[in-house]
């Protein structure tokens, strides 16, 4: 059996961290958008993200992954949340884990040693991805703008999670809470996205929180 190096990729806090939104400076907007702003956004920033793949259909993966992250492993199309942590279901034998900054290194090492001699792979993605957060009462509406896929209630519940077409490019789509939903995007596409939902939120007023 091959051994694993698992290696401490996130800087110390002397180290100056930049999100994938940072040239936009949202601290400077929060509080400057209209007061009864339909849409509210948030950069869940600097969080830790894993890409973690295996058989799911096989009983002692799924409880590795139980007794290393406490979440069981979702149904297709689904996010399950334990606190601030999420495990999303991205295809057969692929979830993506989502932490809190600063947790993904431990994450890992606890999914390598529970799922140790298993057919598994993991990989720290937390640089290359981050997470909006869209909540008010008009996102349902400006995702309507944005996407093609169907967004009504009776089709995308709470904890339903999906990738998609959206504003003419790819990104998942999850929806958290009756009027809260994320959107996991690529660092390289951040800024195509902030301004597309500035425009798009436009009509409704967009309000910037930290």
């Amino acid at each position: 059996m091959s051994t694993v190096n698992v290696y401490l990729q996130r800087p110390s806090e002397a180290a100056k961290a930049e999100s994938p939104l940072h040239h936009a400076d949202l601290p400077s907007l929060v509080g400057k958008g209209r007061a009864s702003a339909g849409v509210t956004l948030r950069e869940k920033k600097l969080q830790g993200h894993l890409t973690l793949r295996g058989d799911g259909s096989d009983a002692a993966f799924a409880g590795g992954v139980y007794k290393a992250l406490g979440l069981e492993l979702p149904v297709a199309l689904t996010v399950v949340a334990n606190g601030e942590a999420t495990l999303q279901w991205m295809g057969p034998d692929e979830w993506l884990f989502i932490c809190p900054r600063g947790e993904e290194f431990a994450a890992e090492q606890r999914l390598r040693e529970e799922l140790a001699g298993q057919h598994i792979q993991v990989v720290n993605v937390s640089g290359g991805q981050t997470v909006l957060e869209l909540s008010g009462p008009k996102v349902r509406e400006l995702l309507m703008k944005s996407t093609s896929y169907d967004v009504h209630p009776n089709n995308f519940p709470v904890g339903k999670a999906v990738g998609t077409v959206f504003a003419k490019s790819q990104l998942i789509i999850r929806r958290v809470a009756e009027d809260t939903w994320e959107l996991v995007i690529r660092r390289s596409f951040a800024d195509y996205w902030w301004l597309w939902l500035q425009d798009a939120s436009a009509e409704y007023g967009l309000a910037i929180v930290e």
